[in-house]
């Protein structure tokens, strides 16, 4: 169905619904029909605003059939956002399941796109199609938006070539063993829910279990579940362990072969806690959207759980370099000896076709086919990668990426917001959370409610920030830039305003907004 990849089973275990290949086949040919009836054509691209059900697997691979690319939105995000998508990337299709907010669908079709319900599924006779043809190896297949939903967008454009490259490599250096009954409780949105933990052992002829991402309800239930679906594999972030650990009781059946986390550094506590309650091996799985995600792991026979342990690359090369500059030559006088610290460059036929449509940006990261992560690592006598850190300014919420300057270009726009600096900062059960530094005119309690409602109308829940600081000023270079570190030092030496006060006190009642 996709460039010799043959797709397995697929079952919600929350809703019972189950369908076999030759289900999924007759239903790909329903949307296929549906999407040819709109015109859809090679290089067009889609909008599919839902994700971690059945269908969407089938509208990604009805897309495909027609040559078109597939775009998934996060479902947290606002109209707000969806439309400034909508403006940089000019999608044909916006497919949902069920109706959205008529003012939203309004908007797009404004701005020409077609906005459908792909619950229905109007027939088309065969004369009525467009002419359809295998996608070729160089045909756009996804656009993963990783930041600028609110500014100027960041999308990653992955084509066929790249996707068949990753999925190549982890069943050469992975096998598929392990991955016979594979759970997806991470969003569909995003690399490492998509491309690697569903794309990959699906497409694979495996049979792949999707649930919602991220519900404390059904995390509760993880350990029956792996147990009533004799689950062989799943893989996970470390905010979902730090609540399944407290709340799931551990699978009795031992059908579990392996376990994957990534997405956020992973502890050796945590790592080793997760063993204990798995009973199977648990890989760190180091992964970057550009590079279709995952890049390399803890395939390295017996080892320890240790902070910052990667492992080996899976498919590609990996160097720490002394530069990140991209337009240095990366020759050997720029790699780092062994155990000494550098920037982390990655070589795969995985990576990106670029950015969409910002070839300034694709320029910074990549030089002569290597990617430059942003991430701070070691290479030690053994081959094995450790990261120490990371160079990007993102806020690594519980695995979800939130990105500062989304948070700054919607507080700009409040009129009383004279400046402002979005921040991370340690939480216990998310990893990170967001701050914001904001300086207004006037201030005060009216002002501070006004804003919060503003923000929480313009940014997904996740990206409202938990913690908020009125400063006078904004620390700034002598260049005019902002060096989000110190802003973060400087509010944590000082209190936090009590929001949920003045969310209480509100004259409609409102409550504090959930993460």
């Amino acid at each position: 169905m996709s460039l010799g990849f043959e797709p397995g089973y697929l079952t919600e275990p929350l809703t019972g619904r189950r369908w076999a290949p030759a289900d999924i086949a007759r239903y790909v040919e329903t949307r296929v029909r549906a999407y040819a009836a709109l015109g859809l054509a090679p290089g067009d691209r889609v909008f599919v605003h839902f994700g971690n059900c059945n269908e969407f697997f089938t509208e990604l691979l009805a897309v495909w059939r027609l040559g078109a690319c597939l775009v998934p939105i996060d479902p947290r995000f606002t109209a707000f956002e969806i439309e400034t998508l909508a403006e940089w990337s000019r999608p044909k299709v916006s497919a949902w399941l069920g109706a959205p907010d008529p003012e939203l669908s309004r908007a797009l079709t404004a701005l020409d796109v077609k906005v459908i319900d792909a619950a229905e599924t109007p027939g088309a006779s065969p004369s009525a199609l467009a002419p359809r043809r295998s996608p070729a190896l160089d045909d756009d297949a996804l656009i993963l938006f990783t930041s600028g939903t609110t500014g100027q967008p960041k999308g990653v454009v992955h084509t066929h070539r790249s996707l068949r490259a990753q999925w190549t490599h982890l069943r050469d250096h992975l096998g598929l063993d392990a991955y016979e009954r594979t759970l997806c409780l991470l969003p569909t949105h995003f690399g490492h829910g998509l491309i690697c933990n569903s794309l990959f052992p699906w497409l694979s002829g495996r049979h792949l279990f999707i649930m919602p991402p991220f519900r404390p309800d059904s995390t509760a239930q993880l350990g029956s579940i792996i147990d009533e679906h004799e689950i062989t594999f799943l893989s996970s972030v470390p905010a979902l362990w730090r609540l399944a650990l407290r709340i799931a009781k551990p699978p009795h059946h031992q059908s579990l072969r392996r376990v994957s986390v990534g997405s956020a550094p992973l502890s050796a506590g945590l790592w080793s806690d997760i063993q204990a309650w798995s009973q199977t091996a648990v890989l760190n799985a180091y992964g970057i959207t550009e590079t279709a995600s995952w890049l390399a792991g803890t395939t390295v026979g017996a080892f320890t759980p240790e902070d910052g342990l990667v492992g080996v690359a899976w498919g590609g090369v990996i160097r720490v370099l002394k530069t990140r500059d991209s337009a240095a030559p990366l020759d050997a006088g720029t790699s780092c000896a062994p155990g000494e610290s550098g920037h982390v460059w990655v070589c795969t036929p995985a990576l990106m076709r670029g950015y969409l449509d910002r070839p300034d940006l694709t320029m910074q990261v990549v030089s002569a086919g290597w990617f430059s992560t942003g991430d701070i690592g070691v290479i030690d006598d053994r081959g094995w990668l450790f990261l120490r850190g990371r160079e990007r300014d993102e806020i690594n919420k519980g695995g979800m990426k939130v990105y500062p300057a989304d948070i700054d270009a919607v507080v700009e726009r409040f009129p009383a917001a004279m400046d402002v600096c979005a921040f991370p900062f340690s939480d216990a059960l998310m990893g990170e959370d967001v701050g914001v530094a904001v300086v207004l005119d006037p201030p005060g309690d009216a002002t501070l409610l006004d804003l919060h409602r503003w923000v929480s109308r313009h940014l997904a829940r996740h990206q409202v920030p938990q913690r908020w600081y009125v400063v006078d000023e904004i620390p700034r270079t002598s260049r005019g830039k902002v060096n989000r570190n110190t802003v973060a030092e400087r509010c944590a030496a000082t209190e936090p305003v009590d929001m949920s006060r003045i969310l209480r006190a509100a004259p409609d009642g409102s409550n504090p907004s959930p993460r």
